[in-house]
């Protein structure tokens, strides 16, 4: 990619955004966090369905707003609400907190989801780069693992007692990076095309549903991507805290598991341009879905072997890091620009619909324990990389 472009710019920005804004001290303990203030597991399966409510309330406004008034006011208000939710654990010591917490989490990344690959994709235009769009968001996505290779040896090692001044201490060190990531954000600039599309919302989100009406692959390939990451990530990062402890790792050492994921994740974010030189980005979807049903079948059957659910974590951690960005350059290469948060924002209202119906489901099937938990998991995966990919560029009129 070309440096000194609008591109280049924001795509910096957004990474030292995602950096500090995606800074969790307490992730490395956070299942273990729950248990200590009195959630059981199907409790914590109901906080993931709170979270999916919030983003099922944002989607379509937020993707609305973004496309009007351009993605960099979606950012700011998303910023300052993640600030207000997770401040909230402060005093989560009822389940209603944790699910007002969740709630508001899921409704402020409504705010980033979609406009952040719209403010991308419009970017790389202005500079003829569009194809490299997978490669950005990779690049992006790294910012995550970074983070979790540094802050979630720090979180577990702070935590390591699991005392309720180390879960405080862990919280407020969050939120002083999370403010970090508000001010970033201010230096972010919209594409000339995005400051501010203004024909009706319900116009507009009708032409958001015409652009998914003409291009149904579209469909099929979120569908595809959310089926697989729902279980493989969603759910499995949830429980992988209690299964490493269960299975005999001191709570110390979480941090360091977490960090050799995040490294083998950042690796694979970093090298997203490679990999679709050597294979084609349909064949790797293939190939990664695959993964994660192998991964939650092994978590199933093996969940008392310390080195099975390790090698699944590094699994699934690779995995995730590798489709999402293929799935973003697939799916932007069809979708228009008039629209493109508000479609993407909208494909996003059917992922938070699959998440109430698989949390739901998946929290009764966890009273039995967590190998028919797991495999339900597999089951559902497995139907996600059924899903066909058949990528076409189509160009829209009008």
């Amino acid at each position: 990619m070309q440096k000194n472009t609008l591109a280049a710019h924001n795509i910096r920005f957004l990474f030292w955004a995602e950096l500090f804004g995606s800074v969790r001290f307490i992730q490395p303990v956070l299942t273990l966090f729950y248990f200590e203030r009195g959630l059981d597991e199907s409790l914590i399966l109901l906080v993931l369905t709170f979270f999916s409510i919030g983003v099922l309330a944002g989607e379509i406004p937020t993707g609305v707003l973004a496309d009007r008034y351009g993605p960099k006011t979606a950012f700011l208000i998303g910023s300052a609400l993640a600030i207000v939710s997770h401040s909230l654990l402060l005093v989560a010591f009822e389940p209603w907190v944790f699910f007002l917490s969740s709630f508001l989490t899921g409704f402020a990344a409504t705010f980033f989801s979609g406009a952040d690959e719209a403010l991308i994709y419009e970017s790389l235009k202005l500079s003829n780069e569009e194809r490299f769009m997978d490669k950005a968001i990779g690049q992006i996505g790294s910012a995550t693992f970074i983070v979790s290779i540094i802050a979630v040896m720090i979180g577990a090692f702070i935590a390591k007692d699991l005392t309720e001044q180390q879960f405080q201490l862990l919280i407020g060190l969050s939120l002083v990076f999370m403010t970090v990531q508000f001010f970033l954000l201010l230096s972010i600039k919209n594409p000339p095309q995005q400051e501010g599309d203004q024909q009706p919302p319900l116009r507009q989100i009708w032409a958001g549903v015409k652009a998914i009406r003409k291009t149904p692959q579209v469909l099929w390939m979120f569908m595809n991507i959310s089926l697989v990451f729902i279980p493989a990530t969603a759910i499995f990062e949830k429980f992988d805290q209690k299964l490493l402890v269960d299975a005999g790792l001191p709570v110390y050492w979480i941090g360091i598991v977490y960090a050799t994921a995040g490294f083998i994740g950042f690796m694979a974010s970093r090298s997203i341009g490679w990999m679709t030189s050597k294979m084609s980005r349909v064949h790797l979807l293939l190939v990664t879905g695959m993964l994660a049903v192998a991964g939650l079948t092994l978590a199933a059957l093996f969940n008392t072997y310390l080195w099975v659910i390790l090698g699944v974590i590094f699994i699934l951690k690779l995995v995730s890091a590798i489709r999402y960005p293929i799935y973003s350059q697939l799916s932007n290469d069809l979708i228009p620009s008039n629209v493109r948060a508000t479609t993407i924002s909208l494909l996003s209202l059917l992922d938070s619909g699959f998440d109430l119906l698989i949390f739901t489901t998946v929290s009764g099937i966890a009273l039995a324990g967590f190998t028919p938990m797991f495999l339900a998991c597999a089951v559902i995966a497995l139907i996600g990389v059924s899903i066909p990919i058949r990528p076409k560029r189509i160009t829209f009129h009008g």
